[in-house]
């Protein structure tokens, strides 16, 4: 899993698939894998995946690269690294 400390907070590498049953988060080899359920048009996939995430994390979150892509960089605003890992263990499903 890629994070990456940046001064407003914790910069997440995810790869984003769409039309999914439900939302959910998975590891797969060292990238984390995130489900939606929306489908990739007019930025729902993208709306969907900030909304869900800001819940998870109870932080500002903001897609800062990938808009058009599966594979995107989010910043959660206000963590700490030690956090982030801790969330995402609770979160991810094996």
């Amino acid at each position: 899993m890629e994070l990456q400390k940046v001064s407003d907070g914790v910069v997440v590498a995810v790869f984003v698939k769409t039309n999914s049953k439900f939302f959910q988060m998975k590891v797969e080899g060292d990238e984390l894998v995130v489900f939606c359920r929306e489908s990739p048009v007019k930025g729902r996939a993208n709306r969907e995946l900030v909304k869900e995430l800001s819940r998870i994390f109870r932080r500002r979150v903001d897609i800062v690269a990938g808009f058009t892509s599966k594979q995107k960089k989010v910043l959660i605003t206000d963590i700490s690294m030690d956090q982030v890992s801790e969330i995402l263990s609770k979160h991810v499903s094996k």
